[in-house]
């Protein structure tokens, strides 16, 4: 099989339906393995860090709050330079060459925690490799996107983030039960006595990395060998750096951060928040849940935007029921150690769960809609032809969507560092929640203005 496609026209209703949805679709489907292993190796340590104090590494709360927060900070930051990778390397060939750097973090992580004199700088350059999974995300919307229509690529893309972002979700659920036993025999090392008060067992933390790595080598095969570069898509940084010039690129980045952005500094800080904030509760065993329903909601939020044709209607929706879910939040904590609600606590992340989830899928049905409707009016005005606005819509949106992307990853950061440091300052997370209400507060005024109400200046 070829695997650089020279001739590629989503657009031409022919060629999709002969050739082109047959060839999308088994992209799409191979990059949603792995977009999944990315994202799971991304929030490893957000499971991983509640049981190191239990297995003898003697870390303060901020410094295991670090160590949730580390791989989005480096993810966040390699998105930046994903974004713009397929269309200089190809996709097939980023694709197989980011998942397989995946085996670095994951074996990584699984020889460090069976020592625990393994020094906290190790452990901080470990989380901070994780953000090659992060990084991965940007690059996988960009190549995605290449291959749809205008008409498909909301639910195409919600498809493989959404899918993907269950990645979330299993490492918060496989990791818990796959360390509670050997696994991999006596390849995979020996236990670690996990003490808590009275009680001691048994634990395989090393697994929380080796568990992933068939599944990654596997999919890196899966990706060499079935997907396809366009040749199409090829365009330099030079070309693709014109996004920096576009207004409605940093608008996009500021919606995304808080939609994608609140997804993933959600994921990452709720196990470590509910062990602060109701101690007698183990948020192990209900942390895979928001990323789940975050996860699952995605391709919904695609979908609607893409049958209502009005992405901005639903990501106006979304951010005012943030806004009263943030609120719902701060209403069921815990005053002063006492009272508070968990169930009342885990509703509200639930329903913000999902509608980051939502908005995920509703912001990136916009980015395309509004850079092929901006080189649209190039063309009717002369500027250049029907085809070659295609091509630079299709480019541009591309990268708007890798580097959206990457900007929104900061929020996996700032999110689980917010908790930690108006605990330090204040004695209570109340700030950090206050400080959310305001931000989604100017992200719905920012889509209202711009893409929303009747007479928008990018109506999407």
């Amino acid at each position: 099989m070829s695997h650089l496609i020279e001739h590629w026209q989503p657009e031409d209703k022919d060629f999709w339906q002969k050739t082109g949805k047959k060839t999308a679709t088994r992209n799409l489907w191979i990059s949603i393995p792995a977009l999944l292993l990315a994202f799971a190796i991304w929030q490893v340590w957000s499971v991983a860090v509640v049981n190191l104090p239990n297995i003898g590494f003697k870390y303060t709360p901020n410094q295991l709050f670090w160590l949730a927060a580390l791989p989005a900070l480096s993810g966040a930051t390699l998105r930046i330079f994903y974004s713009f990778m397929v269309p200089i390397f190809g996709g097939r060939k980023w694709t197989a060459l980011s998942t397989v750097s995946l085996l670095l973090p994951a074996v990584g992580l699984g020889f460090a925690v069976q020592d625990p004199n393994t020094s906290y700088i190790t452990m901080m350059v470990l989380a901070l490799l994780c953000g090659f999974g992060g990084g991965n995300f940007s690059s996988s919307m960009a190549n995605i996107s290449f291959f749809y229509p205008k008409a498909e690529k909301g639910t195409a893309l919600g498809l493989n983030a959404g899918l993907g972002n269950l990645g979330v979700s299993a490492v918060q659920f496989v990791v818990p039960l796959v360390i509670t036993a050997g696994v991999f025999g006596a390849l995979g090392g020996e236990p670690q006595i996990w003490v808590k008060d009275d009680v001691s067992k048994q634990m395989w933390l090393q697994n929380a990395g080796f568990i992933w790595v068939p599944f990654i080598i596997l999919s890196t095969l899966a990706a060499w060998f079935g997907m396809n570069d366009l040749a199409s898509a090829k365009a330099s940084f030079k070309e693709q750096a014109v996004i920096f010039s576009r207004k409605h690129n940093w608008i996009m980045c500021i919606l995304y951060l808080g939609t994608f952005g609140s997804f993933i500094g959600f994921a990452a800080g709720f196990p470590l928040l509910t062990k602060s904030q109701f101690p007698g509760i183990d948020p192990v065993k209900y942390a895979f849940l928001g990323p789940l329903v975050g996860a699952l909601a995605r391709p919904l939020g695609g979908w609607l935007s893409d049958k209502i044709k009005s992405g901005a209607l639903i990501t106006q929706l979304v951010f005012a029921g943030m806004i009263a879910a943030v609120i719902g939040v701060i209403s069921f904590l815990p005053a002063n150690g006492e009272g508070g609600s968990f169930w009342g606590f885990f509703a509200c992340f639930l329903a913000l769960f999902a509608l980051t989830g939502l908005g995920n899928g509703s912001t990136f049905m916009q980015v395309p809609v509004i850079f092929l409707n901006m080189h649209q009016k190039f063309a009717q005005q002369g500027l250049v032809s029907e085809e070659q606005a295609r091509l630079n819509a299709t480019k541009e949106g591309a990268a708007v969507i890798g580097f959206t992307a990457a900007f929104a990853a900061y929020g996996g950061f700032f999110i689980p560092k917010s908790y930690g440091t108006s605990i330090d300052l204040t004695g209570s997370v109340n700030a950090a929640l206050i400080g959310f209400i305001v931000f989604y507060v100017v992200c719905l005024v920012l889509n209202w203005w711009y893409y929303a109400r009747k007479n928008a200046e990018a109506k999407c």
